[in-house]
């Protein structure tokens, strides 16, 4: 009678066990956004590594930062990679987000058509010109026309005509002869150009914000309630961007290969690092500069812009760059 209770004891721990085994390894799970962009490569092959890192990172894609954003409103992420704008926008809404580390820089180009005649910013001027909505491209030509004095609507009547469209609409609609100029992110500005259709007239960072730096964001949830959890990820994001800094063939094969598929050359993949190298780090001075312009530019139409120090952590950052001796 002994032997069968202890038996049947040793098989209920047993079960529990099993049980409570996929409930520790959920807790683990990590919901990530993010795009389909070059230079979001290092932050598509946390999920590769992470493993080792002791957690399970589950990665949707989006078209844009908005629909990130909408995303972590919507409670179905707890950490997203976007550009600064989107971030900011979120914040001002009221998203309960952590700008947590930085990982791209740059990654904006003006491309015009070969025939349009445009060589300055200037030479926009009664042109048709296309950007994604609700970008950081869209704020930095905001802020290169309004440098150039030149107004802008997506109605006719301004000096530049605004031509709504997603990223790859945009190459087709530049190669399509339907735009003069594309304000165009990695790496469909360096097919442009690499395939011929596009030339560049600049690189946009001579604005107040200088070469815009790409966001990881947090909630404040997960920052705070899941702190052990956060600390793997971000230690996961350092070592997936070192590899991604340190072996360029390992970062130009996963992205062309894995992420595109070969949709993308090696040559694209080069020119479009070229204009938008990933890195770790982000300061509150940049965002709140990034405030600044969206605000002086009517973008995102915030009733209480975020201010920066309120919102931008690094102390986790700067915890996993220390362990991994990373300066």
């Amino acid at each position: 009678m002994l032997k069968k209770t202890v038996v049947a004891v040793g098989s209920a721990v047993t079960a529990m066990a099993v049980l409570v085994a996929p409930a520790q390894a959920a807790d683990d799970v990590i919901r990530l956004g993010n795009l389909k962009l070059a230079h979001f490569g290092a932050i598509s092959y946390i999920k590769e590594i992470a493993p080792k890192c002791g957690i399970k990172v589950e990665e949707s894609t989006f078209a844009k930062g908005l629909d990130v954003m909408q995303a972590m409103i919507a409670g179905e992420l707890d950490v997203g990679a976007t550009a600064s704008e989107a971030a900011i926008s979120g914040r001002a809404k009221g998203v309960p987000i952590y700008i947590v580390a930085g990982f791209a820089t740059g990654g904006a180009r003006l491309v015009a058509r070969p025939d349009a005649g445009i060589k300055t910013v200037k030479d926009l001027k009664g042109k048709k010109v296309g950007v994604t909505r609700g970008s950081i491209q869209e704020l930095l030509l905001a802020a290169e026309l309004g440098q150039h004095g030149l107004s802008s609507s997506d109605v006719p009547g301004k000096d530049v005509q605004l031509i709504y469209l997603g990223y790859p609409d945009l190459n087709q609609a530049l190669l399509g002869k339907n735009l003069d100029a594309i304000m165009q992110t990695e790496p469909q500005s360096s097919q442009a150009l690499n395939k011929g259709f596009g030339v560049e007239v600049i690189k946009p960072y001579d604005t107040p914000i200088g070469s815009p730096i790409r966001t990881l964001v947090m909630t404040e949830k997960f920052y705070k309630e899941r702190r052990p959890v956060a600390e793997k990820f971000m230690r996961c994001f350092v070592e997936a961007t070192k590899t991604f800094i340190d072996s360029k063939a390992t970062a130009q094969k996963y992205v062309t290969q894995t992420i595109f598929k070969g949709q993308i050359t090696a040559d694209d993949f080069d020119d479009a690092i070229g204009n938008s190298a990933y890195t770790y780090d982000i300061t509150p001075a940049h965002i709140q500069v990034t405030t600044d312009v969206m605000v002086k530019h009517g973008i995102g139409k915030m009733a209480t812009p975020p201010v920066a120090t309120d919102w931008v952590k690094v102390d986790l950052l700067e915890q996993a760059k220390k362990s991994l001796n990373i300066k």
